[in-house]
C-alpha cells in the first residue's frame, strides 16, 4: 500500500471502531436516548470517514460538475442522516470508502504487475573511463556512438551493435519467450535483453529515448488514449446516467408524497424520501466506469508480457473481431533466410553469373541480395557498379563493368523486351539479362518456420475463418509453401500496391462486423497494414518501421502469435462483456426494488461496493495470458 492508501486504511478502522462503539452505548443504553446527543455522537465518525467526499462533491457543485458518485454519496448519507437514519448514513459512506480503497489497491496492483512485465528498461549504463574503470552514468546522458559495457546478468540498456564479445541474450521481457538468442560481434543487439553469460561491448545507435525499451513502454504507457467502443460508450453512458438518475430520485422523493397529498392519503414524506436516497447509492455508477478501463489496461499488459504490444484498447476490440486474415509470406510464415538451389539455362559460368548478379543487388538489404552474396562467396566491389535504377516490384538494372545487367523476375523480363525461360522448379527464380539477353535465372529458395503449419491451424482454432497469403514470389513459391502451410489460399506475384488492392477486395466481402486483420514485416508492407482494419508486425524485434506502422507488434518471428493475440483479445473483451452486463443487470434490479421500497441502504450498499469490488477482482483475470 502507499502512504495514501494507508491513510486511507487508518481512517477506516477508526470509523469502524468509533461506530461499534457509539451503537454499543445506545445499544446497552449506557448512554441516555436523545436525538441531538446521538447525531453529534455518529456525526464524528462520519466525519473521520467521509470529509473527503463532501469536499469533492463541494468542489464539484462549485465548478459546475456535480454529477458524480461524490455527489451522490454524500447527497444519500447526509439525506439518511437528516431522516434519522444516523447509522446507516455513516455505514454507506464508510463501505464506500472501504469499496474506494479495496478499487484503489486492485488498480495499483495491476499496474505493479504490469511494471514488472515490462520492467525492462535500465536505470544505468556502464562507460569505461580512460585509465580503464567502468563509470555508472544516466543513459539518457549516453550520446550516440559510445562503447558501452553490458556485463553478465545486466540488462542491455541502449540498442546498438557489438564491437567486441560473444554471450547469450534473454529476450523474454521482449519477446515473451524463453528461448536464449546467441550474438556476437557485429550483431545488433536491442535494449531490455539481459546478458547471461560473456561480457559484451556494445557500440550505441539510437538515444535512450529512441531505443527499443522505451518506445515499447511509452506505447504501453500511452495505450489508454487509443479508447475503444466500449471505454467511449461508458463514458457517454455515465455522463447522462448520473444526472438522469438524480432527477429520478428526486421525482421519487416528491411524486409519490404529492400525489398522496391529492387523494387525501398521508404523504408519508420520510419513506419516499429515504427511498429516494436509497436509489441515489444504488445508481453510483463506479463499478462500470473503473472496471471497464482496467479490463482493457490489464489486458493490454498481460498481451505486453507474452510479447504481443497492442497499441490501444480500441486495437484490442478490433483484434477480437477478426474472422479475416492475409499475411505475406516472406518472413512472416518463412524464415527470410533465403539459399541459393541452383543456376539453371546459364549460357556462362555459374560464378560469373552470381558475380555479376551479386554486384548489381550489392547496394540492395534484401535477403535476397545477401543469398547471392553468400552463394557467391566474396564481398562485391562496388566500385565496379555504375548507374543503378531499382523497379519496385520488379527487380534492379545496373552498369557492371560498362555492361548493363538486369536481375529481377518475369514482370523485370517483359518490361525489357527478354524472353524468360520459365523454371519448373518451386522456389523464387531470379532472371539474369546481360546487355539486353537472356543468361539464365537462379533459383532461390526459403524454408517454413517450424511452426507455421501449426500457426495456421491455431489461427483457425481462435475463430479466424479465412486465411490468404499475398505475396510478390512467383506462382510456383507460393502454390509450394501454401501447400506446405496446409492448403491455404494465396494470391501471388503482387506489388505493394496489388496488396493494397487484394485487401480492399477482402475488406468489400467480409461479414457484418467481422474484421481484417494483415501479418506483415511492418516495412515493405506498410501500405497494407495501414489500409488493413488490423494492422499486426511480424518479426518486429527492433525495427522502428513495425512499430511506427502496426496496430499490434509481435515482437518476436513466431507466427503462433498471432493466435495467441488474437485469444488474449478474446478474453478481455469477454471480460468487458460481463462487467457490462452484471453491473448493469445487478443497479437496475435493485434500483427497481429500492424505489418499490424492497431494498434498503444495506441492499443499496451491496449494489454499488459489492458490484464494483467484483467487476474489478474479475477485471484483474484479463492480466493472466499464459495459459492461451
Amino acid at each position: 500500500m502507499n502512504k495514501k492508501q494507508k491513510k486511507v486504511l487508518r481512517r477506516i478502522v477508526l470509523s469502524v471502531l468509533l461506530l461499534g462503539l457509539i451503537y454499543a452505548l445506545f445499544t446497552l443504553h449506557v448512554l441516555p436516548e436523545n436525538r441531538w446527543l446521538e447525531l453529534g455522537l455518529y456525526l464524528i465518525p462520519y466525519l473521520v470517514i467521509g470529509y473527503d467526499i463532501l469536499l469533492k462533491a463541494a468542489k464539484g457543485l462549485r465548478n459546475a460538475q456535480p454529477f458524480d458518485e461524490n455527489f451522490l454519496m454524500a447527497v444519500a448519507t447526509v439525506g439518511a442522516i437528516a431522516l434519522g437514519e444516523y447509522l446507516e448514513g455513516a455505514a454507506v459512506m464508510l463501505f464506500y470508502q472501504i469499496g474506494e480503497l479495496f478499487q484503489s489497491y486492485a488498480v495499483g496492483k495491476s499496474r505493479r504487475s504490469i511494471s514488472a512485465l515490462m520492467d525492462i528498461r535500465p536505470d544505468t549504463a556502464n562507460v569505461a573511463r580512460e585509465d580503464g574503470t567502468l563509470e555508472q552514468v544516466d543513459p539518457d546522458e549516453v550520446p550516440v556512438g559510445t562503447v558501452i559495457w553490458v556485463q553478465p546478468g545486466e540488462k542491455i540498456p541502449i540498442d546498438g551493435v557489438v564491437v567486441e564479445g560473444q554471450s547469450t541474450l534473454d529476450t523474454a521481457a521482449l519477446t515473451g519467450e524463453s528461448v536464449p538468442r546467441d550474438v556476437w560481434e557485429g550483431e545488433e543487439v536491442v535494449s531490455g535483453c539481459v546478458n547471461l553469460n560473456g561480457l559484451l561491448k556494445v557500440r550505441t545507435t539510437r538515444e535512450f529515448g529512441e531505443s527499443t525499451a522505451s518506445k515499447i513502454l511509452d506505447l504501453v504507457e500511452n495505450a489508454s488514449s487509443k479508447k475503444s467502443r466500449q471505454e467511449n460508450f461508458i463514458s457517454r453512458f455515465a455522463r447522462v446516467y448520473t444526472p438522469v438518475v438524480c432527477l429520478g430520485a428526486l421525482l421519487l422523493a416528491l411524486l409519490p408524497p404529492l400525489a398522496n397529498l391529492l387523494l387525501g392519503r398521508g404523504s408519508d414524506w420520510s419513506t419516499w424520501i429515504y427511498r429516494a436516497l436509497t436509489f441515489l447509492v444504488i445508481s453510483c455508477p463506479c463499478a462500470l466506469v473503473i472496471s471497464i478501463p482496467l479490463s482493457f489496461f490489464a489486458g493490454i499488459g498481460g498481451a505486453s508480457g507474452a510479447g504481443v504490444l497492442v497499441k490501444g484498447s480500441k486495437y484490442m476490440e478490433t483484434l477480437s473481431r477478426v474472422r479475416l486474415l492475409a499475411f505475406d509470406k516472406t518472413g512472416t510464415m518463412t524464415q527470410g533466410v533465403f539459399e541459393v538451389q541452383g543456376v539453371h539455362h546459364s549460357a556462362m559460368e555459374e560464378r560469373e553469373l552470381l558475380e555479376l548478379a551479386t554486384l548489381a543487388e550489392s547496394y540492395s538489404t534484401h535477403p535476397i541480395s545477401r543469398s547471392l552474396q553468400r552463394a557467391w562467396g566474396g564481398v562485391p566491389d562496388k566500385s565496379r557498379v555504375g548507374e543503378l535504377r531499382e523497379i519496385p516490384g520488379q527487380g534492379v538494372v545496373a552498369q557492371v563493368d560498362g555492361k548493363s545487367v538486369a536481375v529481377g523476375n518475369d514482370k523485370l523480363m517483359a518490361a525489357l523486351g527478354v524472353e524468360a525461360i520459365a523454371c519448373r522448379s518451386a522456389g523464387t527464380v531470379v532472371h539474369v539479362a546481360v546487355d539486353g539477353a537472356y543468361a539464365g535465372h537462379i533459383l532461390i529458395t526459403d524454408m517454413l518456420k517450424p511452426t507455421a503449419r501449426e500457426a495456421v491451424a491455431a489461427l483457425k482454432s481462435a475463430g479466424v475463418e479465412r486465411a490468404v497469403m499475398l505475396t510478390g514470389d512467383s506462382r510456383s513459391a507460393a502454390e509450394e509453401t501454401a501447400r506446405a502451410l496446409g492448403g491455404v489460399e494465396y494470391f501471388a506475384g503482387l506489388l505493394p500496391a496489388d496488396k493494397v488492392a487484394k485487401v480492399e477486395e477482402l475488406l468489400a466481402r467480409k461479414p457484418k462486423g467481422a474484421a481484417l486483420a494483415f501479418v506483415g514485416d511492418g516495412i515493405n508492407d506498410a501500405p497494407v497494414l495501414s489500409r488493413a482494419d488490423l494492422g499486426i508486425a511480424m518479426g518486429a524485434l527492433g525495427s522502428d518501421a513495425a512499430i511506427e506502422a502496426a496496430d499490434v507488434v509481435l515482437m518476436d518471428d513466431n507466427p503462433l502469435k498471432v493466435a495467441k493475440a488474437i485469444r488474449i483479445a478474446k478474453k478481455c473483451l469477454r471480460i468487458v462483456y460481463e462487467n457490462i452486463v452484471f453491473a448493469i443487470g445487478v443497479k437496475l434490479l435493485c434500483l427497481l426494488l429500492g424505489a418499490l421500497g424492497l431494498a434498503n441502504m444495506w441492499a443499496a450498499i451491496f449494489a454499488d461496493v459489492g458490484v464494483m469490488v467484483i467487476a474489478v477482482l474479475n477485471a484483474i483475470r484479463a492480466l493472466r495470458v499464459k495459459n492461451l
